[in-house]
């Protein structure tokens, strides 16, 4: 067994054969590095949104969605997650609202015609999400029409927020190449540019962000790191 130190990481360095990683508390050196550090929903970012998650606001809706059976929610986005979201809870919740910004969802056309058949969804589009209201729980919000300026409010159960992920690699500070999204650039092996670092889990670049596809990097990048071990120690 070995230790496990927690820790908030502040600097890399990875461009030498021994890695340096930065903390409060000290430094650590490594010859292999695995990067795990996930990515994180994107927030809308408006008032007493962070305050109220679990008590109506939700990022995930395979997570929450079951706490809204016969129930009104709404889903925030445009793009296949929240087409997504919004077809599993029309078969949970009583009405589903799904609330986007444009005229026309940009999820693939594959989820256009079930949405549009499904009884208990119904469509805000050119809209966004002024405010909150509230009690204890969440109880509704506010959409405005991007076009006509017009405000009205939304009575609900819940809110599920879908506008993408954020990967958490600002800490990176350029030591790693990403791609347009932030994502570090790794392929299936999950070795980066950089010999001796590795991107496991939905902070590299892929297809599939799940579970599944997280632990299998994981057994992948074991394979190629005791490789590159072995290579320099030739």
């Amino acid at each position: 067994g070995g230790n496990t130190d927690f820790d908030e990481v502040t600097g890399l360095e990875l461009d030498k054969k021994i890695k340096k990683i930065v903390t409060p508390s000290g430094e650590y050196f490594c010859k292999t590095l695995v990067l795990s550090t996930g990515a994180n929903p994107k927030e809308l970012g408006i008032a007493n949104e962070s305050k109220f998650i679990g008590k109506g606001i939700h990022y995930c809706a395979h997570c929450d969605g079951r706490f809204y059976k016969d129930k009104t929610v709404a889903v925030i986005g445009g793009g296949n997650s929240a087409a997504s979201d919004a077809m599993y809870l029309s078969n949970l919740a009583k009405k589903v609202y799904l609330v986007h910004r444009r005229d026309t969802l940009r999820a693939t056309k594959l989820y256009h015609a079930p949405l549009n058949k499904a009884k208990n969804v119904e469509f805000l589009w050119n809209s966004t999400v002024n405010s909150l209201t509230y009690e204890e729980r969440i109880n509704g919000f506010t959409v405005k029409n991007t076009k006509t300026c017009e405000e009205k409010h939304i009575d609900c159960d819940g809110i599920f927020i879908s506008i993408g992920r954020k990967p958490a690699t600002d800490f990176l500070k350029g030591e790693l190449s990403l791609d347009e999204s932030g994502y570090i650039i790794a392929d299936e092996t999950t070795k980066t540019h950089i010999p001796g670092v590795f991107a496991i889990g939905d902070v590299r670049t892929k297809p599939l962000r799940q579970v599944v596809t997280a632990a299998a990097d994981g057994a992948t990048c074991v394979h190629f790191a005791e490789e590159y071990l072995a290579e320099i120690s030739d």
